[in-house]
């Protein structure tokens, strides 16, 4: 199975997991696997474990800032996304187990931010993520249905501080870095998009 990965742009939460679904159902019939990347306008989103005492920000609050809720799929809790942040979701069949998957689309994030001059970070299992030290990097939730993987990792390039401190971001009190602070200067998501995607396929193309 071949995995090809593409950059969306910045496109509608909605649209984008309107074309993860449709990318599984081509994988579901035998076809190859992809990786879609983007970013979000800003979107708040509740996974199966929600709690919703997490969202701190009222919902007049958030219309106000023109964030939009969403309750999908996905394991885990509460999370934010929007622009500053690159979102990596990976159509594929899982051939070693959702624990591997995790392990190697975050070692192909790790290595992109090593290249673009942040080194240091490192997958942790539990909380699940990309941690510098004790600040998260990228955050991961996914779903799997018949072999085939859905949603998948958020990597914080330079979000907003603001945009933070409307949730409490997974249940933790953990802070968040983001890969501009951890290099000491800006870089664009599609720039940061170049480095990941190439990667990604590669580590879930790899035999084992």
């Amino acid at each position: 199975m071949a995995i090809t990965w593409h950059w969306l742009g910045r496109a509608g939460y909605r649209r984008v997991l309107a074309d993860q679904l449709a990318a599984r159902e081509r994988v579901w019939a035998g076809g190859d696997g992809v990786v879609l990347l983007c970013e979000h306008p800003p979107v708040i989103t509740l996974g199966r474990s929600a709690e919703p005492s997490n969202v701190l920000a009222s919902p007049e609050a958030l219309i106000a800032a023109g964030v939009t809720v969403e309750t999908i799929e996905r394991g885990g809790d509460v999370t934010y996304h929007g622009p500053g942040q690159l979102m990596i979701y990976p159509i594929v069949r899982l051939r070693r187990g959702v624990v591997e998957f995790l392990e190697r689309v975050a070692g192909a994030i790790v290595d992109a931010a090593a290249a673009l001059d942040a080194p240091g970070a490192a997958w942790q299992r539990n909380p699940a993520g990309v941690w510098k030290d004790s600040a998260k990097l990228a955050a991961c939730g996914i779903h799997v249905a018949r072999g085939v993987s859905v949603h998948g990792f958020a990597l914080d390039v330079s979000t907003p501080r603001e945009a933070w401190a409307r949730i409490r971001p997974c249940g933790l009190a953990s802070p968040q870095v983001s890969l501009a602070a951890l290099r000491g200067a800006p870089i664009g998501v599609d720039r940061v998009a170049i480095e990941v995607g190439p990667r990604v396929v590669t580590a879930l193309s790899a035999g084992g």
